[in-house]
């Protein structure tokens, strides 16, 4: 009896370490999503915590080719459009979420209602002791796949326009 008991308890407790992993997840993912919903906010608003939940050498990567920043770099360069009251607006459509077996490592992507119109973004975050922090976040324009040729015409023309000048 005293084995059968045993062998009961064990087995309730297998089967519902499962049940607890996905709630520790599904209560990281929110956490998450209200992290990343407080940073575009903080852009919103021009608030300088923004910079804060971006990792001391994280990277943020913008829509132009030179853009790929260090934590820093990307707030010397904000720094005018953080003078005004409101940065940028990103309002999110849509999120996916999902994170190392640990919890440590969470990857997204997102798609953002902005003043370029719809864009889509992803990030790499580290989940610390301390929190959360960005490591790595691409903003990234959409394009109508009818688009596509226009698009990259008006981009060469660019390109060959910058090498052009003197």
């Amino acid at each position: 009896m005293k084995k059968l008991l045993g062998f009961i308890s064990l087995l309730s407790f297998l089967v519902c370490l499962p049940v607890v992993a996905e709630e520790s997840q599904v209560q990281t993912i929110q956490k998450l999503n209200q992290f990343i919903d407080e940073w575009h906010d903080d852009a919103a608003h021009s608030r300088m915590a923004y910079f804060d939940k971006i990792a001391k050498d994280g990277v943020y990567i913008g829509t132009d080719k030179t853009e790929r920043w260090t934590r820093e770099d990307f707030k010397v360069w904000a720094k005018p459009a953080f003078a005004r009251p409101s940065a940028w607006a990103f309002k999110v459509l849509d999120r996916h979420v999902a994170m190392t077996i640990d919890q440590s490592v969470i990857w997204f992507d997102e798609q953002l209602q902005t003043q370029m119109g719809i864009c889509q973004a992803s990030g790499v975050v580290r989940n610390t002791s301390e929190g959360f922090q960005i490591e790595h976040y691409q903003l990234s324009l959409t394009v109508p796949n009818d688009l596509i040729d226009y698009l990259s015409e008006g981009v060469k023309k660019n390109e060959q326009k910058q090498k052009n000048s003197p």
